[in-house]
C-alpha cells in the first residue's frame, strides 16, 4: 500500500566557537574534572557569545542542513523550532528564522518540551507531512541554556550547553513497510506530576522573571532510565524489531551514565551509540539533532540504515522516534 513517508534529506548544526571546560568551571565552582567526568561524562561544553542567541544558532544549522538537502529555503512550508530558550516570550523563535531564510509562506512555530522537544517535534512535523498538510519542513533543536543556569549552583552549571541542530523532511511516496525510507514510528509521552524534579524557577505568568534551572539529578537519572526504555519497548512491540536491529542509537546526550544503562536494557551494542556528551555537555532540544549532524558529516550514519533517537526532559516529557535514512 503506497503512503506518505517524511524522508529525512539533510542534516545541520551550529556550535558556538566559546570552548568552556571542567577545569575553567572548578575556577568558578567547587568543583573538577574528576568529579565532572566520573558522574556525567562530560568534559567541555560550548557557551554562546554576546550577541549570539536562539534564533541565530537554529539559523545557522537551518541553513547547513539546507544545504546539505540540496533543498532551497523557498520550498520550505513547516519551521518547527523546539527550544525552551526562545529569544522572547513571543513572537516565536521558528517566525525569527523564517524571515532571515526569506521565507513568507507557510507555518512556523515553536514547541516546548525541553529536553524532548526534538523528538516531539519530529514526530509533529511527521504528522503534517504524512497527511498532505506540509510538503517540506524544517525542524531545529536550539538552545542557549546557558542564559537560565545559576553560574553558583555547581549541580546544575557543569551540565549544560549552548547549540543547535537542524533537520529538512520532505513527504515522499513509501510503500508503508519497514524497508521505506523516512519516519517509521514516533512515540511521545508526557506526566506532569515530575514538574519539581526538573524545571526552571520563573516565568512571565508566575514571577515575571526568567529564572534557574532546578533539578533533582537523583531522581532525573532513575526516571529517564525506566522511561526511555519503556517508550523505545513499544517502538520495538510495533515493529516486531529488536536492539539487534538497530544500526544506529542517538539517544538525548544529557549523561553518558544515563546512555550507557539505557543502551544495555535495549540490547544496543556501544559501538552503535553515538556519543557527543562529552564535548557538548547537555544542550536539551539541540543535542540530537547535533548528535544525527555529526554521524551523517563523518559518514558513520548511511542510507539506508535503522537510527533510533530518544530523549526525556523536564515535565516529565519523553520520547522515541525511529528512522530510515
Amino acid at each position: 500500500m503506497s503512503i506518505l513517508r517524511s524522508v529525512l534529506r539533510g542534516c545541520g548544526s551550529y556550535l558556538p566557537a566559546q570552548i568552556v571546560s571542567n577545569a575553567d568551571l572548578a575556577k568558578k565552582v567547587d568543583t573538577t574534572d574528576e568529579w565532572i567526568v566520573q558522574r556525567t561524562g562530560i568534559r567541555e561544553r560550548r557557551v554562546a557569545a554576546e550577541g549570539e542567541t536562539t534564533a541565530t544558532l537554529g539559523l545557522k544549522a537551518a541553513q547547513a542542513a539546507l544545504a546539505d538537502a540540496g533543498i532551497d529555503a523557498s520550498e520550505i512550508d513547516l519551521i518547527i523550532v523546539a527550544t525552551a530558550t526562545p529569544d522572547n516570550t513571543f513572537p516565536a523563535t521558528a517566525t525569527q528564522i523564517q524571515a532571515d531564510l526569506g521565507i513568507t509562506h507557510g507555518a512556523a512555530f515553536d514547541l516546548q518540551a525541553v529536553c524532548s522537544g526534538f523528538v516531539f517535534g519530529l514526530a509533529t512535523a511527521d504528522k503534517f507531512l504524512t497527511s498532505g498538510a506540509a510538503k517540506a519542513a524544517l525542524v531545529i533543536g536550539a538552545e542557549t541554556f546557558s542564559r537560565i543556569l545559576d553560574w553558583e549552583d555547581r549541580t546544575t552549571c557543569v551540565l549544560f550547553g549552548d547549540g543547535a541542530g537542524a533537520v529538512v523532511l520532505t513527504a515522499e511516496q513509501g510503500e508503508g513497510t519497514l524497508a521505506d525510507r523516512g519516519v517509521l514510528t514516533t512515540h511521545i509521552r508526557s506526566d506532569g506530576r515530575y514538574k519539581n524534579k526538573l524545571y526552571v524557577d520563573g516565568g512571565p505568568g508566575s514571577t515575571k522573571t526568567v529564572g534557574f534551572l532546578r533539578m533533582e539529578g537523583r531522581e532525573v537519572f532513575k526516571h529517564a532510565v525506566i522511561n526511555l526504555a519503556e517508550t523505545v519497548r513499544h517502538t520495538f512491540e510495533e515493529t516486531g524489531l529488536s536492539g539487534d536491529d538497530i544500526d544506529w542509537f542517538v539517544p538525548h546526550q544529557a549523561n553518558r551514565r544515563i546512555i550507557d544503562a539505557t543502551a544495555h536494557k535495549l540490547g544496543i551494542g556501544e559501538d552503535r551509540v553515538v556519543i557527543t556528551v562529552d564535548r557538548h555537555g547537555n544542550t536539551s532540544a539541540a543535542s540530537i539533532p547535533l548528535a544525527l549532524a555529526e554521524a551523517h558529516a563523518d559518514g558513520r550514519i548511511k542510507r539506508g540504515q535503522l537510527v533510533l533517537i530518544e530523549a526525556m526532559g523536564g515535565g516529565f516529557t519523553w520520547g522515541s522516534a525511529l528512522i530510515r535514512w
